[in-house]
């Protein structure tokens, strides 16, 4: 009885003095998380509030890291002990080839694995494929680098095909539930669409991440984001401060921890969005746009060249949309620079901060690079409550001893999708190509003319040319410039970042009132494209062409053009003919509000059918032979011009 008592006692003291307080702090944090959600911007209140849940969810992290359930402790046969402290599923180049593996990061070790096939009823292994001691681990720099072992990328086209598929399996399998369908039908579309994500994962990582053995072997993955790379590297140079000791293990010993890894893994499945649990809801997501404002940074030491990257997450891999200017020597960098970045089905937004780096003997050999240095990073949770509203929520991000701020808002997709007609029909955005055109006497408008000169004059070898996104400030200064035919266009031109102007020609042609190849032609092009055979195609294709008005024809041809010359530098700006139909497509073919109607149901839908045609539209024209407007035209006499 006294035992108990005691056992008793001990415990309600535990409760008192560790877990109440704790759980006191989580309670106040979820209030503070709802007051904020219902302040005010403007209120006086708001910053203070935001300070507050800054500070308590840093007390919860520091707890959490301390208890983390991943240090859970393994004991080896010679009584050693080690702990669990990172995991997850990682893309090795072994053999030539690309293979998933499960790599797991132990106090003293790095274990890579494989998950084994087992057969029905019997409990799933890993096979250790290497391992090396941390005392024995080393990351080579750049520059020390060997060559990547010949590992053949997968085709643009063939990464957008798994998604264009992935995409419709997503609307089938909803299409069945909602219809009730057969159990069988609903597992039988869901295997496949993660066979379809398994490849896609495996197969869109390009970042080189190399691990090197002291005794001279040298490993190599592939990640999506500079993210990933610096959380690995960060963690196992925090545990490498320790004294380590170099070792061997014994094949028993060996099988032991491998073992040991399917109960202390973390990540129990592979990172694709059929595995996680949004996979029941109808679209889950952001579909549309997310506005981001990169307002400023707060650094103890000055960079000499500092600059952001903001990454979302898409189709369960990240990817880099947009890039503040470099600025210079300065302890807090001002940029205030707005950014548009189209969301699909994103769930993420993450910021990362770089110290740039001019020094081209620091290149790096796996793709040729100049490596900049990462000074920080951060990670949001894109939440619908909070960014589906019409005012913009500003936050503060802390990285590495550097304070970001930022504000952003959410446009979603139907309503950022609107073409409106400008009701100042003396400008050029919003006013009708053949009003332009007219009115200028020429061919081709005057902006589609000067955005594409100036493109290929310094921005064609411009990494992610058309896919990053341009400040929006400037996007909208070029456009006021534009519309009131200012005299120093040009000089404006010249001045500007080159993804701006790369910005404001995309906005020129999603801000027509009808697509450049037109509402009436719409459906046909929708059902040419879908054509399976090549001869009906090619004449339904050109057809098509041949009907659209003289200036929507010659503005065609003349980008088109342009976005091939475009694509023939694709090994330096990494943009492919199917990255720039990806970018162009939509945006010359999205009907018009009133069209577009007809065609619009969930977020998915317009992402996995009209977008992807429109893509595919495209992608023909530019995959095709030069195409003449002469000699369309010559031609236009053996046909019929109906449609």
């Amino acid at each position: 009885m006294e035992v108990l008592l005691i056992v008793r006692f001990c415990c309600n003291c535990t409760y008192a003095l560790l877990y109440k307080p704790i759980d006191r702090v989580t309670r106040s944090t979820l209030v503070l998380h709802d007051l904020l959600k219902h302040t005010p911007v403007d209120h006086p209140d708001y910053p203070l509030l935001q300070d507050a849940l800054r500070i308590s969810q840093n007390f919860l992290s520091s707890i959490n890291e301390d208890i983390d359930p991943r240090r859970t402790a393994v004991t080896t046969p010679k009584g050693e002990t080690r702990q669990l402290v990172k995991d997850g599923f990682l893309v090795e180049v072994s053999e030539g080839s690309r293979k998933l593996r499960h790599v797991f990061l132990f106090t003293d070790v790095l274990l890579c694995a494989k998950l084994k096939k087992t057969s029905a009823g019997k409990h799933q292994q890993y096979d250790c494929k290497w391992y090396i001691p941390l005392a024995d681990l080393v990351f080579p720099s750049p520059e020390e680098s060997e060559a990547s072992p010949q590992v053949h990328p997968f085709p643009d086209h063939e990464l957008e095909d798994m998604k264009m598929k992935i995409s419709a399996l997503k609307n089938e399998i909803q299409k069945e539930k909602a219809n009730k369908g057969q159990s069988r039908a609903i597992e039988r579309l869901k295997k496949k669409m993660f066979e379809n994500e398994f490849l896609l994962l495996l197969n869109s990582p390009t970042i080189p991440f190399r691990i090197h053995n002291r005794n001279g072997k040298s490993y190599l993955f592939l990640l999506s984001s500079d993210y990933e790379r610096s959380e690995w590297r960060e963690a196992i140079q925090k545990l490498q401060k320790k004294d380590l000791q170099a070792f061997v293990l014994s094949s028993v010993e060996l099988q032991v921890l491998t073992g040991s890894c399917f109960k202390l893994r973390t990540v129990h499945n592979i990172p694709v969005t059929s595995n996680k649990d949004a996979r029941t809801n109808e679209s889950p997501g952001l579909y549309g746009f997310l506005h981001v404002i990169v307002h400023s940074a707060k650094k103890g030491k000055s960079n000499k060249y500092l600059y952001c990257t903001l990454e979302v997450d898409s189709f369960g891999y990240f990817v880099s949309k947009a890039k503040t200017r470099v600025f210079r020597d300065t302890t807090e960098p001002k940029w205030d620079e707005e950014f548009e970045i189209e969301l699909e089905g994103s769930q993420s937004l993450r910021i990362l901060c770089y110290e740039k780096c001019y020094d081209k003997t620091k290149v790096n050999k796996d793709n040729n690079e100049i490596v900049d240095k990462i000074m920080g990073k951060g990670q949001i949770q894109l939440d619908p409550q909070t960014v589906e509203t019409k005012n913009w929520h500003t936050d503060v991000i802390e990285m590495n001893g550097i304070k970001v701020e930022f504000s952003m808002k959410f446009t979603s997709r139907d309503m950022s999708l609107k073409r409106t007609p400008s009701k100042k029909q003396t400008g050029v955005f919003g006013v009708k190509i053949s009003v332009v055109t007219k009115r200028e006497r020429s061919k081709v408008p005057y902006i589609v003319r000067q955005c594409v000169e100036e493109v290929e004059k310094r921005g064609i070898e411009e990494v992610g040319i058309y896919r990053i996104s341009g400040v929006a400030t400037d996007i909208q200064a070029l456009k006021a410039v534009f519309d009131a035919n200012n005299k120093d266009i040009l000089l404006m031109l010249s001045d500007m970042d080159i993804n701006a102007i790369a910005g404001t020609l995309k906005l020129y042609f999603r801000e027509l009132p009808e697509p450049l190849l037109t509402d009436r032609l719409y459906p046909a092009f929708m059902e040419g494209i879908a054509l399976s055979d090549p001869a009906a195609k090619e004449n339904c294709m050109m057809h098509l062409l041949r009907s659209l008005p003289d200036p929507n024809l010659i503005t065609f041809l003349f980008l088109l053009e342009h976005l091939k010359r475009v694509a023939e530098k694709e090994p330096i700006n990494k943009m492919s003919l199917h990255n720039l139909a990806t970018v162009f497509g939509p945006t010359l073919l999205r009907p018009s509000e009133v069209e577009s109607k007809a065609h619009l149901t969930s977020a998915a839908d317009i992402w996995s059918h009209d977008v992807m045609a429109q893509v595919q539209v495209l992608l023909y024209y530019l995959q095709h032979p030069p195409i003449s407007f002469a000699e369309l035209k010559r031609n236009t006499l053996y046909f019929s011009t109906d449609v």
